[in-house]
């Protein structure tokens, strides 16, 4: 095809540097693109590449170290590529999950860039043939203090749980933290888990030249153009400009999607399925197509437009929400239009396969785009940027903190920060029983989920600590993949496998680039140790506004299983005169901590190393002993420390704990306070203390007694001696009472 038969001065605009430039494509790379066409592209094809090698399809910058990454395990049936990862989880069944992020949507319009944030999530499980059946969240914002995190806090939290709330999946847990390095940019990053049978999963590579492209779902629309793009973009003073790139969410037509797909994969209609996610219609044509070493024709006006006059340019980069695009079999598409008709979706025959390799767009008979399919997405750009690892901290111990701080105080303090307060005010929106299988609610180390019918379960978290990535990647990499799985074992699960959501700032400075290549090294090395896989996952570039980029924020997204939930335990302390016992060294390791940054008002130091040796044996005790039934309750210890952790598990029941430190001990603070690694808290009733001691010696763990469960208030000897209803008082407060003024 030449390309006056594609562009004629009449109807084509012609391309110049400042539409290149609005494309996110930098000089080579057109130069590149016009490469492979043999040819100055069309505007449609020029939109085409653009979304395609942008960093949110392409990885351009994160590929090659991408692969550091273990992905591999007998338990792993799919991993990264697809969709959603998938793991085997016995019996025939499938998990399959996967976290993404949808940050700067949210940040130009809070409610429908998260909820779209959730919907687009869902289909990348339910795609692959699952039955969605826990969703998940770990959310950024800027500094209370600053005049859009309220609002902005409001419109995120209502629009995840207007989605999930209506799509009827349960939201059982996530995170939220507040720091000034997300005033101008927050983080929202959503999690599905769904179910499967091992036999029916099912994967996007097209194949059978001539079979029929089918498109399902919601009309589309001008919504989302480019959405792709602006997420690989810093935000600045056009920010607000950006609010047509965000797409508007329909949880109804969702549902109804959900069903449709889940029924018509019960026959063997299906070839290949993708959903219209980033890029719209384009990248899942092309993936799908390319996947399977084919080609790909499609008829632009028989894709269902609910606007009209809609130009191929704006069909095909159109990111309106609620769209699947399938592969059937030709003698079954009359059976699936019927189940279509059935759940009252929109539905087409858009186009078929070819054997050309190539990708042909018709409008009205015209050709409006004639791309060659594979370096699309094979040749895209791999960039090996240059990067300045960040430069190593002192440690900071106990002699290093201000002595003359009120114990008592301080863990008011911290009890009562943005951080540690109670997140209530946000999941009490989520509707988390929904399906009926909640087994542990939010508020916990883990969320639970009984595999339906079964007496197995699913344990659930996200995690990774913001600040340990800022002043040591690697170590912070290693201490999110670490705490995930302390979060999941603390339930009582055997942790599984992971997906990541890597939100950084713009890698084309070196000390970011150096972030993120330190932050996957050290997840790297986590994964391998702790025997502990990533699956699938995501990564969000560019979280910038004028040149200040976010924290590290590389979130963890764990899961595990639990061969019978009615053995899983909680944080809570529940009964009195309980053992409470440390299990871990406390050096006092006190940089990076909270109790640095909020009661010392300090955020420095190097965080606590993480010795991955030590996080196995520990929590392969812990598992044990849960196995056993030995331990009433489990907590790990994080942020805030041994003291936090303790105040943690006395505040559900008001049952408060008598401590006294080790009399060897220096710094009382930094034993209270410091944030060392491999730790949790163990609560042991009277009955079980032998076989718990004799097991921790045999195996020569450090396992220290602290006292015990008593009364209400959490007394530490000779330091301080605080009621227990006041600490949840002023842990239960700070949230809502921030939503109120």
């Amino acid at each position: 095809m030449t390309q006056s038969a594609l562009q004629t001065e009449s109807t084509e605009p012609a391309i110049t540097k400042d539409m290149i430039a609005d494309h996110g494509l930098t000089h080579d790379e057109f130069e590149k693109i016009v490469e492979i066409m043999g040819r100055t592209p069309n505007l449609v094809e020029l939109g085409i590449f653009s979304v395609m090698w942008s960093e949110h399809c392409s990885y351009k910058t994160t590929r090659m170290h991408l692969s550091k990454l273990p992905t591999k395990a007998p338990h792993v049936i799919c991993g990264p590529g697809e969709n959603a990862g998938v793991i085997d989880i016995g019996d025939g069944q499938a998990a399959i999950f996967k976290i993404e992020s949808h940050n700067h949507p949210s940040y130009i319009e809070p409610f429908q860039g998260a909820a779209t944030g959730v919907g687009g999530i869902l289909r990348d499980v339910f795609t692959m043939g699952a039955r969605p059946i826990a969703n998940m969240n770990a959310l950024s914002f800027g500094h209370p203090a600053h005049p859009k995190t309220r609002h902005l806090l409001s419109g995120v939290v209502s629009g995840i749980s207007a989605y999930g709330n209506c799509v009827g999946v349960p939201t059982v847990g996530g995170e939220c933290r507040f720091h000034d390095s997300y005033n101008g940019n927050i983080l929202v990053n959503a999690m599905t888990v769904g179910l499967a049978s091992t036999d029916k999963i099912f994967y996007s590579a097209a194949a059978g030249v001539g079979n029929p492209v089918i498109y399902v779902g919601s009309k589309t629309g001008r919504d989302g153009i480019h959405g792709a793009t602006m997420a690989s973009a810093e935000f600045d003073d056009s920010t607000e400009d950006k609010r047509p790139t965000v797409q508007v969410g329909d949880p109804f037509t969702e549902k109804l999607l959900i069903e449709a797909c889940l029924e018509l994969m019960a026959t063997d209609a299906i070839i290949a399925i993708q959903d219209m996610g980033a890029a719209g219609l384009t990248c899942s044509s092309l993936e799908m197509a390319d996947k399977g070493g084919l080609g790909i024709e499609l008829q632009l006006e028989n894709v269902p437009q609910r606007e009209p006059n809609m130009l191929p340019y704006e069909i095909m980069l159109s990111e309106s929400q609620e769209r699947m695009l399938m592969v059937l079999k030709p003698e079954r598409v009359e059976m699936a239009e019927a189940i279509f008709r059935k759940w009252e979706l929109e539905y087409a025959t858009i186009g078929h396969l070819t054997d050309t390799g190539r990708m042909v767009l018709k409008m009205h008979g015209e050709v409006v785009a004639d791309m060659p399919v594979a370096p699309i997405s094979g040749a895209a750009p791999q960039y090996d940027r240059p990067y300045r690892p960040t430069p190593k901290q002192q440690s900071i111990l106990g002699d290093k903190l201000d002595a003359s701080q009120d114990m008592g105080i301080a863990l008011q303090t911290l009890m009562g920060c943005p951080d540690i307060a109670s997140k209530r005010w946000i999941w009490e929106q989520y509707d988390h029983m929904v399906m009926n299988d909640t087994v542990a609610r939010p508020g916990g180390d883990a969320a639970i989920v009984r595999v339906h019918g079964t007496n197995k379960g699913l344990a659930i978290t996200t995690d990774v600590t913001p600040r340990y990535c800022y002043a040591d990647p690697h170590e912070g990499g290693k201490q999110a993949v670490a705490e995930s799985y302390r979060n999941l074992t603390a339930v009582g699960a055997k942790p599984l496998a992971i997906t990541n959501c890597l939100n950084f700032g713009n890698p084309q400075k070196p000390e970011i680039m150096g972030q993120i290549v330190g932050c996957i090294e050290g997840m790297a090395e986590a994964c391998r140790v702790l025997e502990y896989p990533v699956i699938s996952g995501n990564v969000s570039l560019y979280n910038e506004t004028y040149s200040k980029g976010i924290l590290p924020t590389p979130t963890i997204g764990g899961v595990g299983i639990l061969a019978d939930v009615s053995r899983h335990i909680g944080k809570s302390f529940t009964h009195e005169g309980d053992s409470i016992y440390v299990l871990g060294t406390t050096d006092g390791q006190m940089g990076a901590s909270l109790y640095l940054r909020e009661v010392e008002g300090r955020e420095e130091g190097a965080p606590p190393p993480v010795d991955l040796e030590a996080e196995k044996r520990h929590s392969a005790f812990v598992r044990s002993m849960i196995e056993l039934g030995f331990l009433r309750a489990c907590h790990d210890v994080s942020d805030g420390g041994l003291l936090v952790a303790i105040a943690e598990m006395a505040l559900p029941n008001c049952i408060g704990a008598e401590i006294a430190f080790p009399s060897s001990i220096d710094h009382p603070l930094s034993f209270a306070f410091g944030e060392d690694q491999a730790r949790y808290v163990l609560c042991v009733p009277e009955q079980f203390r032998d076989e718990v001691l004799i097991s921790a010696n045999q195996l020569g763990l450090p396992l220290t007694d602290l006292g015990t469960t008593q009364g209400n208030q959490i007394t530490i000897t000779g330091y301080t001696s605080i009621p227990v209803i006041h600490l949840r008082d002023v842990n239960d407060c700070w949230l809502p009472g921030y939503m109120s003024n």
